[in-house]
């Protein structure tokens, strides 16, 4: 049960990005792999995604360098190791890139070599992948984030707001979420149609319509809504990516859509606006990841109306999560494996988030791969809510259709709450 051999390769995201592969080999011949997802809108605080930058080979996104990193010291360190030692072995890692983000091996060998000894592990005991991560403690079968309407940086700026999602807070199983999504994802596309809206699709699998202003998404959304046959609010309530720090210059959030430039007191006005104009259970980031004021005020008026997620603002970072606790900035944290580099530190943040009272959300990236591994991980730490990316494209399916085999294989065990997630933070 002790590593053996440990190899990468580059392989390709949904976006036909490069990125990593990490194959582990134990001593038995057992195996565990570990494919590396990559974010279009990033942070700054984000662990550091190595790439070579080098113009002449793959328009300089290759990762050879990663790659290199993980086939010679990683391996070197982690050859020998005790594959069930996960804390152990994340931790060396980190301790020889000796760097604050990763930026020296690059968070992207790290999370290949640290996903691919859970699963070398999970494989090694003939278990499930979320039974090994917690030590079948999870049960809970998350309730869906699904990209309806894609924007921002995930659709070429088709509108200012990065995602407009669904939540079918009126389902009572895991099934229903999906069918749910599936009428509302479809007739979306036909109300487009309709409007004679150009239709595409966005990175993450949403509709890319062409807009006017960035109200109108709101009005597709809930035309299609009731086209659905759904009750907005009931059925289905709305989730906004704001990915507001894409937004801010520093002193103003501009909207080019809208031709407008807000001071942060009046986008402040704007998103309170939204929140209590439309049916909205859930927004991400409305505030840059340096405008704390907004944040606090935000989370002091509507804290107990709206989910309120920090992605930006925390970037899965612990320091980062313990500071927005302390300062009491929002009452959800999204959780993106990429964005700190570990399994170990991943399921620390959700720890940390959970121990607060606060809810983590689970989350893919825009550049996804053919990878479940973020699926068995919401089930394994009881997260309650799993985001990633709309109802369309494989590599955002195959995690929805992950969670109907853990379903299965837990049986009676499987517990479905759904928007009653939300108890615990909302009135």
């Amino acid at each position: 049960m002790k590593i053996k051999q440990v190899d990468a390769y580059q392989i390709y995201d949904s976006r036909g990005y490069p990125t990593v592969e990490v194959e582990i080999t134990l001593e038995n011949g057992i195996k565990g792999h570990g494919l590396v997802p990559s974010g279009a809108s990033t942070g700054q605080f984000e662990a550091l995604e190595l790439r070579d930058n080098d113009k002449s080979k793959f328009r300089g996104k290759s990762v050879f360098k990663a790659l290199s990193h993980v086939k010679t010291e990683i391996a070197s360190l982690v050859i020998g190791e005790w594959v069930f030692d996960q804390h152990h072995i994340d931790r060396k890692m980190i301790e020889l890139d000796g760097t604050e983000n990763k930026s020296r091996l690059g968070a992207n060998a790290i999370l290949g070599v640290s996903m691919a000894v859970a699963n070398a592990a999970a494989n090694a005991k003939g278990i499930p992948l979320y039974e090994y991560l917690c030590e079948g403690k999870g049960n809970l079968i998350p309730l869906n984030e699904i990209q309806i309407l894609g924007g921002g940086a995930h659709a070429d700026w088709a509108n200012d707001i990065q995602d407009f999602l669904a939540i079918a807070v009126g389902a009572k199983t895991y099934e229903e979420t999906l069918e749910i999504t599936h009428n509302l994802y479809h007739a979306t596309g036909e109300v487009l149609k309709a409007k004679g809206k150009c239709v595409g699709i966005a990175d993450e699998g949403g509709w890319w319509p062409d807009y006017k202003t960035n109200e109108e998404p709101f009005e597709v959304f809930l035309e299609a809504v009731d086209k659905a046959g759904y009750v907005a609010g009931e059925d289905v309530a709305i989730s906004l990516d704001i990915a507001a720090s894409d937004l801010y210059d520093g002193t103003h959030y501009n909207l080019p859509l809208d031709k407008m430039s807000y001071t942060p007191d009046e986008f402040y006005h704007l998103m309170k606006s939204w929140c209590e104009k439309y049916p909205i259970i859930s927004i991400e980031d409305p505030f840059a990841d340096t405008d704390i004021a907004n944040w606090k005020r935000f989370k002091s008026e509507m804290g107990t109306k709206v989910q309120i997620i920090g992605d930006d603002l925390f970037t899965t970072n612990i320091k980062r999560i313990e500071q927005g606790i302390e300062q009491d900035l929002a009452n959800s944290v999204l959780i993106k494996l990429n964005q700190i580099g570990s399994v170990t530190e991943t399921i620390e943040a959700i720890r940390l988030t959970q121990k607060a009272g606060w809810l983590p959300v689970i989350s893919a990236r825009s550049g996804e791969t053919e990878d479940a591994f973020i699926a068995h991980l919401a089930v394994a730490t009881n997260a309650g809510q799993l985001k990633v990316g709309s109802f369309a494209r494989s590599e955002r399916m195959v995690k929805w259709n992950e969670i109907i085999r853990i379903q299965r294989q837990l049986g009676e065990h499987a517990n479905f709450i759904g928007a009653g997630i939300y108890n615990k933070i909302l009135d």
